[in-house]
C-alpha cells in the first residue's frame, strides 16, 4: 500500500514520520550546532582544567619536591630535621605549605615563577652542595622578601597570631608576638630559618633593617582573648612571687623567732663542756657538712633556697646582643627589656644550642655541659652579707686546645658574683653582660699580640693576658656592628685616666666577688678592665662533699674601697653569677642571667634573710 501524503509533502503513517524525523536530525542547523559545540567544549575545559589542575597539584606533593637531587640532599636534610617536619602532634608542613599559596590565583602564579627555578635546575646552578651554598644566601632573600610582601600569606595557613593564647607561651614568644601586632611586624621578620639553615646572619645590618623594618599597614588589632591570656599568665606569675615573698618572710620571722629562743636557752645553759676539760665532739672523717658547719658559721637550714639556672654563653658578647643579625632579641633588648624578661625560662636550651657549636661558639668543647642548676641562699647580720652556692659537680672533661686538658690546673673551680653600680649603661638590662666584649680574650675579634702592644691603651692596662672585661663607659666609642674589617669591641679607644677616675668615684663599676678552690678569695671590679685582689672585705670557704659543691662567700655590707658597693636594706642591687668548673678559665665559664637582689627588699628575685 502506498503511503498516503499530505499537502505539505510530509509522511502521514507512523512510519513516515519517523522517517522525516530522522531526515531533520540529518540536516544541518544553527541552533543544535552551537549547543553541540559548547557541550563538547564545556566538557573538554573542565576535562582539560582538571587535568591541569590535577597536574599543578602534583607538583605540590612532597614527592615531587624531593625528585630533583637539588633538594633532596640539600634543604630536604635540614626540613627533616626541624619541627615542621616531626613534632609532637604528628601534623607536619609539606614544602608547598610553606612555599606555594592556597588561592587558586596566586597558585598559578607561583607556578608560572617557579619556571624560572626548572631552568637553572637543567642549566645545572645549583647541581652540587657547593654551588648551592654559594646561592643560599640569594634563594633565601627571596623568599624573605616574598613572604614579606605578603604578611607572611603562607605561615597564616597555619598560624594565626590573633589566634595564639600567651598563657602557654614562653615569655619571650608572648611579648614578641605582642609587640609585633601592635608595630606591624609579620611572621617571616622573626622567623627566618625555621625549617632549613639559617644564613639571616649574612645579611649586613642595613639590609637587614629594612627587610625586617614594621609596616603600618600590618598593625593589628589585638584580640580580646589575646589580651585575656596575656592577664590571666600575668596574674599567676605575680601570684607566685607573692608565695615567694611570704615564703621568705615566714623564713625570716621563724629564723627571729629561733634566734630569741637560741638566746634564752643560752642564758639558761650551764657551761660547755670544754670549760671542765673535756674536748668538743668532732665530726666522723668523711660526713656530710652540717648546714652551720658549711655556710661560714651561719645555720642555712631556715632560709629559703633558689634555683638558678647557669647556661653556657659561647662568643654572645655585649655586643653581639644588640646586634639585629646575632641576636634576634636586639630589637626588644634595644628599646629597654631585661634579659631575663624573655629569655628566663628557656635558658637550658640556649645553653644546649651554643654548647653544641649550633650558635655563638666556634671552639666547642666536647662534653661539656649546657647548663648547671645551683641552689642560691642569702643571709645579711648586722656588718656583713653572706651567700651560700651549691651545685652538681661534673666528670672532667678535657679542653682539647688546652695543654693537659685543663685551661687551671689549679683551680677545679671558681665562682664569681658580680653586682652592677650606678650608671652602667644597660647593666640594669643585662647584668655581667655589659662587661664582656667581642674583642676580649678568646672572642672572635680578639686583637694579636703585636696589636696589644701597639694600641693606644698598652701603656696604661694590664694586656699581659689580653684584653679582660671592661665596660663600654669607660672607652671613648664601641664599635657594635663591625665588618669590612673593622673589628667590634672599644678595646683600644681607652678613656682619658681623669674621665676614668670620674666614673669610678661616681659608682660607674662592677663590684665582683669570687672564689677559687686553689687559692685565696678574691675581691675586685670592672671598670677599664678587671682588676682582682685579695682583702679583708671579702671571705670564701668551699668544699667538694661527694658529688656536691658548696661554696659560702661574705663581704662586708659598707665599704669605702673603690669599686665597692656598700649594701642597703630595702634596696635593689642587680646581679649576677659565674661558675668556673672543670677547670676552665676565660668566657668558658657558666653563667646566670641578671637577677635583682636586696636585703630584706620587695620584689628582690634573691632575698638576703637577716640573721
Amino acid at each position: 500500500m502506498s503511503a498516503e501524503r499530505n499537502d505539505d509533502n510530509k509522511v502521514s503513517s507512523p512510519v513516515g514520520w519517523l522517517a522525516n524525523i530522522w531526515r531533520t536530525l540529518r540536516r544541518p542547523s544553527v541552533k543544535y550546532s552551537a549547543l553541540t559545540l559548547l557541550a563538547v567544549g564545556g566538557i573538554g575545559g573542565v576535562i582539560a582544567w582538571g587535568g591541569f589542575n590535577t597536574a599543578m597539584e602534583a607538583t605540590n606533593t612532597m614527592p615531587f619536591c624531593t625528585s630533583c637531587h637539588e633538594m633532596r640532599d640539600n634543604v630536604f636534610k635540614e626540613y627533616q630535621t626541624t619541627i615542621h617536619y616531626q613534632n609532637r602532634t604528628g601534623v607536619s608542613a609539606a614544602c608547598s605549605d610553606c612555599h606555594v599559596p592556597k588561592d587558586w590565583v596566586h597558585k598559578f602564579v607561583r607556578k608560572i615563577e617557579a619556571s624560572n627555578e626548572l631552568l637553572h635546575h637543567f642549566i645545572g646552578t645549583i647541581d652540587t652542595p657547593e654551588k648551592f651554598d654559594k646561592k643560599r644566601l640569594t634563594l633565601a632573600k627571596n623568599v624573605w622578601t616574598s613572604m614579606k610582601k605578603t604578611d607572611s600569606r603562607e605561615c597564616r595557613n597555619c598560624h594565626v597570631l590573633e589566634s595564639m593564647n600567651p598563657e602557654f607561651q614562653r615569655p619571650r614568644a608572648r611579648k614578641q608576638h605582642l609587640e609585633a601586632m601592635k608595630s606591624g611586624n609579620t611572621c617571616i621578620d622573626c622567623h627566618k630559618g625555621i625549617a632549613h639553615k639559617n644564613v639571616r646572619n649574612q645579611l649586613d645590618e642595613k639590609t637587614l633593617e629594612q627587610l625586617e623594618a614594621p609596616l603600618a599597614s600590618y598593625v593589628r588589632e589585638i584580640p580580646q582573648s589575646y589580651l585575656a591570656g596575656l592577664a590571666r599568665v600575668e596574674k599567676r606569675e605575680a601570684e607566685q612571687a607573692v608565695a615567694r615573698k611570704a615564703e621568705i618572710e615566714a623564713a625570716a620571722q621563724a629564723l627571729a623567732a629561733e634566734k630569741i629562743a637560741a638566746a634564752g636557752k643560752s642564758a639558761a645553759a650551764p657551761a660547755p663542756a670544754a670549760a671542765s676539760g673535756q674536748e668538743a665532739a668532732k665530726p666522723a672523717a668523711g660526713a656530710a657538712p652540717s648546714a652551720a658547719a658549711s655556710g661560714g658559721g651561719l645555720d642555712w637550714s631556715g632560709i629559703p633556697a633558689r634555683t638558678v639556672t647557669l647556661f653556657y654563653p659561647g662568643q654572645a658578647s655585649f655586643e653581639w646582643i644588640q646586634t639585629g643579625k646575632d641576636h634576634g632579641g636586639a630589637r626588644p633588648f634595644n628599646k629597654g627589656e631585661r634579659c631575663s624578661e624573655c629569655h628566663a625560662k628557656e635558658v637550658k636550651d640556649m645553653g644546649a644550642k651554643i654548647v653544641s657549636g649550633d650558635k655563638a661558639e666556634a671552639t666547642p668543647i666536647p662534653g661539656k655541659r649546657a647548663f648547671v642548676d645551683v641552689q642560691v641562699q642569702a643571709a645579711y647580720t648586722a656588718d656583713d652579707v653572706y651567700f651560700r652556692v651549691q651545685w652538681q659537680n661534673t666528670a672532667h672533661k678535657p679542653v682539647p686546645f688546652a695543654d693537659g686538658g685543663k685551661m687551671d690546673p689549679a683551680n677545679a673551680a671558681k665562682l664569681a658574683i658580680m653586682f652592677v653600680g650606678k650608671d652602667v649603661e644597660r647593666g640594669e638590662q643585662a647584668g655581667c653582660w655589659v662587661t664582656c666584649h667581642h674583642d676580649g680574650r678568646y672572642m672572635p675579634d680578639s686583637p694579636k699580640k703585636e696589636q696589644l702592644a701597639s694600641s693606644p691603651a698598652a701603656g696604661d692596662l694590664d694586656l699581659s693576658q689580653g684584653l679582660t672585661k671592661y665596660l663600654a663607659e669607660t672607652r671613648s666609642a664601641v664599635e657594635l656592628k663591625g665588618g669590612d674589617g673593622v673589628a667590634r669591641g672599644g678595646g683600644d679607644k681607652l678613656k682619658g685616666k681623669d674621665d676614668l677616675a670620674a666614673q669610678l668615684g661616681k659608682g660607674a663599676y662592677m663590684d665582683l666577688l669570687r672564689y677559687r678552690s686553689g687559692g685565696d678569695a678574691e675581691n675586685g671590679h670592672v671598670a677599664a678592665q678587671r682588676v682582682m685582689s685579695g682583702g679583708a672585705t671579702v671571705k670564701a670557704e668551699g668544699k667538694l662533699d661527694g658529688d656536691t659543691w658548696t661554696v659560702v662567700m661574705s663581704r662586708k655590707l659598707k665599704s669605702d674601697k673603690p669599686g665597692d658597693i656598700s649594701f642597703e636594706p630595702g634596696q635593689l642591687y642587680t646581679m649576677g653569677i659565674a661558675l668556673h668548673d672543670d677547670y676552665t678559665s676565660a668566657r668558658f665559664h657558666h653563667v646566670s642571667l641578671e637577677f635583682r637582689f636586696g636585703l630584706d627588699a620587695k620584689d628582690a628575685e634573691i632575698v638576703a634573710v637577716k640573721k
